[in-house]
């Protein structure tokens, strides 16, 4: 799925986004509109020197790192996503990570904190080399409730390895120098506070658990990555 659209003259940016269910929507009434790639596209179009955003969703419920090596389908699709965009600044947004700590249930679960890193730094290396002019972003993790139990096994120490990978990601930003940042840190500390007005209730085996946003909490995700990446953009420079 790729949607654009334009404001006054500016920069010309085209995101992919790679994530999980929450990247995709899971749960929304429309998620090619309530999405939050879609709200991040929408709130950049409306920033000062941002000519026009295109965006895909390459969201997937239930993937992990795993899921989006080099050489996988899904990190093939990624790539095809990107190819699309010939011009204007293309950015590669990452929010993984929320499958990976899984105690049990989802691909490779549960991740150990140095194979995260592994996982992602193979897939950022494959994306620098093959688009040489691209920007990487990794958005920090949302919290999730520590009783969260669907099809895969989540609870408090997937929540605590979650968390441990927040370190991990920064750290390995740093080794990039120019061409990977950080984006979000709020919306983990924000859906923790706010978890009964902006995620949906969710039947599970111990009871009800609280994983994905709703419609109001998609909004609020969106906007967070969206201005984290207008930082990143003003940060780098990028034209």
């Amino acid at each position: 799925m790729v949607m654009s659209g334009s404001k006054a003259q500016g920069k010309r940016v085209n995101i992919v986004f790679i994530g999980n269910s929450i990247t995709y929507g899971a749960g929304l009434s429309n998620p090619s509109v309530e999405a939050p790639p879609a709200v991040a596209a929408d709130w950049l179009r409306k920033q000062k020197g941002i000519d026009s955003v295109s965006f895909s969703n390459q969201g997937h419920s239930g993937y992990t790192t795993l899921d989006f090596l080099p050489g996988t389908p899904a990190f093939s699709a990624v790539e095809d996503a990107a190819k699309i965009f010939t011009s204007g600044q293309l950015v590669f947004s990452i929010k993984l990570g929320t499958n990976d700590s899984a105690v049990q249930g989802t691909h490779g679960a549960p991740v150990a904190p140095p194979d995260y890193r592994t996982n992602v730094k193979a897939i950022t290396d494959r994306l620098l080399t093959d688009f040489p002019n691209a920007i990487v972003i990794y958005q920090h993790p949302v919290w999730y409730s520590p009783n969260t139990y669907n099809g895969a096994k989540y609870l408090q120490k997937g929540l605590s390895r979650l968390e441990s990978y927040i370190p991990v990601m920064d750290n390995l930003a740093k080794e990039y120098n120019s061409r990977v940042f950080i984006g979000d840190k709020r919306a983990f500390k924000y859906f923790k506070a706010n978890y009964l007005t902006d995620f949906q209730a969710e039947p599970g085996k111990q009871g009800s658990f609280y994983l994905h946003p709703n419609a109001k909490g998609a909004v609020a995700l969106g906007q967070f990555w969206g201005k984290a990446i207008y930082k990143v953009l003003k940060q780098a420079g990028a034209k």
